[in-house]
């Protein structure tokens, strides 16, 4: 004991956990083998919730499963959410079509993730897709979940796995700004009243 006071013990963060069960489990393990975002280039930034938000827009699409199509974009954001897309072909290629039918094959699945509110996009040189703005795929299972578009079973994993990863604030934060548009709507209608309905006796 130093100067009357216990020391207490380093509490381990979760990748200096990982490190210590690596060096346990796995010894002397060449790290040529492993792939680590800080030593190899070559990487992005994605949620880890993904896993079970592309099973939600699997789940939802009954038939045309976006899922992989949805990772792919991501998989080529500049860590950036903006992408440009100058051949959809190779997109469509990496999302493991093929055949005659291969971009517009893509561009179904794509029409799907904008509905599910996963992407916006703008017209461009090469069509619909040119421009594609990568939205949060968080709040995106939310909105699916308010269409009634993701089962109870998915959406508890999901909510889990938000709660894990600290980012539940992010489904109170998209609740309350459509709160805020509801409230907004309701009083622009009560603003313009009786005259958006036409003539009012007097």
């Amino acid at each position: 004991m130093a100067n009357g006071r216990q020391a207490k013990a380093k509490r381990l963060n979760m990748a200096e956990r990982a490190q210590q069960q690596m060096d346990l489990h796995f010894p002397g393990t060449d790290p040529r083998f492993m792939w680590h975002r800080k030593r190899n280039d070559g990487f992005t930034t994605i949620p880890r919730t993904m896993p079970l938000v592309m099973q939600a827009v699997d789940e939802a699409s009954k038939g045309t499963p976006p899922g992989h199509v949805l990772f792919c974009l991501w998989a080529r954001s500049p860590d950036n959410p903006l992408l440009t897309i100058e051949n959809p072909a190779t997109f469509a290629a990496e999302a493991g079509f093929s055949g005659e039918r291969i971009v517009d094959t893509w561009r179904k699945r794509m029409k799907k993730l904008r509905e599910f509110g996963m992407i916006a996009t703008k017209k461009g040189s090469t069509g619909d897709f040119h421009h594609v703005l990568l939205l949060n795929p968080n709040t995106g299972v939310e909105s699916m979940r308010t269409r009634k578009m993701v089962s109870d079973d998915l959406y508890g994993r999901f909510i889990d796995r938000m709660a894990d990863v600290g980012a539940y604030g992010e489904i109170e934060g998209i609740q309350e700004l459509w709160a805020e548009q509801a409230a907004s709507d309701t009083a622009t209608t009560a603003e313009a009243g009786p005259a958006a309905g036409g003539q009012v006796d007097e």
